[in-house]
């Protein structure tokens, strides 16, 4: 089994030290997460520049042109070349793609930073079928839990990051972090198909809100099961529904609701036994108490 890939909060070029005061009027130096530019192009034509927080520039490229649906599922991608000079990176592609039309689409989501464009994201929606097989087992999620609460990360060395892991059974297997929650997404989609893994067998955990643009992007990546700390809009519930996600939050402790596809559920541990969460410890782990992402 490969290694899973994990947060890497030592990496220098992620944070940087930044003076300051405290509440007391004492100097202090805060760890703060870096946020740098990076202009994504298809083929010859520029696409948009995003803000992030700089790793994994090749996964959140690809990524995000596969949420798009400006790559489909049969374009041969033959480079991704990423020039940190320029803070540009240029995907590459066997064939001609039919991007033009796309960017003329001016709907965004309610995803933070630029978030994404709407119309392009439902292209596909209503003709994925989601594995109806599919389990989720309470005593996975417990165990899950814990591996993604404990793990070091750049949430718990500065803040200001939102998280999405790509699960299996109970192990985190790739778990991504920036400063927008789509992005953290894409990175994983990226992954996903750069590295040929299919979605059998997997399911996708994250930092932030259940909402449509989460939602969308679970089902493009035909990831049935999406499962998050934090609370839902009621679009997001609305649309997993539709399509057949199930749609699991306020996942703390030994606590969680689903609004959608709760036959995938198997009730296979005594909640009794799980260990609860006090209140305020959902900040250590990328979300606070009242769901404000």
């Amino acid at each position: 089994m490969p290694e899973p890939i994990m947060p890497k909060p030592d990496d220098p070029r992620l944070t940087t030290r930044l003076a300051g005061l405290d509440q007391d009027g004492r100097p202090v130096a805060a760890q703060v997460v870096m946020e740098r530019p990076l202009t994504l192009f298809l083929n010859g034509q520029e696409i948009v520049t995003i803000m992030t927080v700089g790793d994994y520039p090749e996964y959140l490229a690809a990524g995000y042109l596969i949420n798009q649906n400006m790559l489909r599922g049969d374009d041969e991608i033959t480079a991704i070349d990423h020039d940190p000079e320029v803070e540009a990176v240029v995907v590459r592609t066997a064939r001609t793609t039919d991007f033009e039309q796309k960017l003329t689409r001016k709907v965004l989501t309610s995803g933070c930073a630029q978030g994404t464009v709407f119309g392009d994201m439902m292209e596909k929606f209503d003709t994925v079928v989601l594995d109806p097989g599919a389990r989720l087992h309470t005593r996975w999620l417990y165990s899950l839990l814990k591996a993604v609460n404990t793990v070091p990360s750049l949430y718990l060395a500065a803040g200001a990051i939102h998280g999405c892991v790509l699960c299996e059974a109970d192990r985190p297997i790739v778990y991504m972090e920036d400063v927008g929650r789509h992005n953290a997404v894409d990175k994983i989609a990226g992954h996903m198909r750069l590295n040929g893994i299919g979605p059998d067998g997997k399911y996708l955990y994250t930092t932030g809100r259940l909402t449509s643009e989460m939602v969308i992007k679970t089902v493009q990546m035909q990831l049935p099961i999406l499962m998050s700390r934090s609370g839902f809009t009621a679009w997001g519930v609305e649309l997993a529904r539709r399509a057949g996600l199930t749609l699991i939050g306020r996942v703390r402790g030994r606590r969680f609701i689903a609004l959608s596809g709760v036959e995938r559920i198997v009730y296979d541990a005594d909640p009794g036994v799980a260990p609860d969460e006090p209140r305020g410890a959902g900040r250590k782990a990328g979300v606070a108490d009242d769901d404000r992402d």
